[in-house]
């Protein structure tokens, strides 16, 4: 099958960062990788199990984040750390679901995300079930392929009504491609026109993209400021709408 990226957020990531105007060189970076290889899997984990846990959660703010469920990264996956009250699941992606292709084997990623209970229930799944793939030394066209039969034999669910997630650290590392992500909310749905939210049009907030094969369409809307409260200078320094375009595509 063509090697496309079809799967959780680093499907759009390349598209959005050009969309989010954070990294104009992310297109030809993606065509070469330093990170050809996978590095031995205790690279990928964080020694440190209360660090990753507080990485986790500046995702969101901390009346949120504060009595979410945590994941950490384990050998063999996602494991929970913290048990959570209020529906929320907090992790800290890793290069092969929240980094551009080239990134994919990158051990340095830490990208930190808060979701809600609507998105734990059907967007994690694509995470963990990726993460799985991956640690099992998965490469990326392997990985496709397997999450591709995996949305065709509905074994992975459409997205639950009002998935979303908080990306408002502004710790973590997003690769070589992108190393830091402007503070910014996304919505999760299936097979839905970017159309209907006024995405990708001049002077809108609202950035999306569409992939019919994973039947998933990401809005994405940045807030001016991090979750620790300070403003996001970046994404002010930008007037709303400038860079986004209709004509965006992702690879």
């Amino acid at each position: 099958m063509p090697q496309k990226k079809i799967h959780a957020i680093a499907i759009h990531s390349c598209a959005l960062l050009v969309m989010l105007g954070t990294a104009p060189q992310a297109m030809a970076q993606v065509a070469t990788t330093r990170y050809p290889n996978m590095a031995p899997i205790g690279e990928y984990m964080m020694t440190d199990q209360g660090a990753e846990i507080a990485l986790a959660r500046s995702a969101a703010p901390e009346s949120i984040s504060r009595d979410a469920e945590v994941l950490v990264l384990g050998r063999h996956g996602f494991e929970t750390a913290v048990k959570g009250k209020n529906g929320f699941v907090c992790i800290v992606g890793r290069g092969w679901s929240s980094a551009a292709d080239a990134d994919y084997w990158n051990p340095k990623v830490r990208v930190p995300l808060c979701l809600n209970a609507a998105a734990a229930h059907t967007y994690l799944l694509r995470v963990t079930k990726i993460t799985d793939l991956a640690l099992a030394g998965r490469t990326l066209p392997q990985v496709n392929e397997a999450i591709a039969a995996a949305l065709a034999q509905k074994e992975l669910p459409p997205m639950g009504p009002g998935a979303m997630c908080y990306m408002m650290s502004k710790q973590g590392y997003g690769g070589d491609s992108a190393p830091h992500w402007p503070s910014h909310l996304m919505f999760f749905y299936s097979d839905t026109d970017p159309a209907i939210w006024g995405a990708n049009l001049q002077g809108s907030p609202v950035f999306a993209v569409a992939d019919s094969l994973e039947h998933l369409t990401q809005f994405v809307i940045e807030t001016p400021r991090w979750s620790d409260g300070t403003v996001d200078l970046a994404a002010i320094a930008v007037p709303a709408g400038t860079a986004a375009s209709p004509t965006h595509e992702h690879p």
